[in-house]
């Protein structure tokens, strides 16, 4: 039986890999605002899916980076 949403966490997978592309070519900010969305995507389909392990893990990294460009834009 395939899970719910399966669309949703297809995007978020290419958006992704889409983000870490931009990040190979140090292509900054943007590929961090790509992590930001991609992994809170998840974290939202986690939510769905009800896996916890997603959810902590993807609230993790898009706290992660957002606190890297807070420190990055405040300092």
């Amino acid at each position: 039986m395939q899970k719910p949403y399966q669309w949703l966490a297809w995007f978020s997978t290419v958006f992704l890999l889409l983000s870490a592309a931009l990040a190979a070519f140090n292509i900054y900010p943007v590929y961090v605002w790509g992590f930001i969305i991609s992994n809170t995507l998840w974290m939202i389909i986690g939510v769905l899916w009800k896996e916890k392990s997603l959810v902590v893990m993807n609230f993790g990294l898009t706290i992660i980076y957002v606190a890297g460009l807070l420190y990055e834009f405040a300092v």
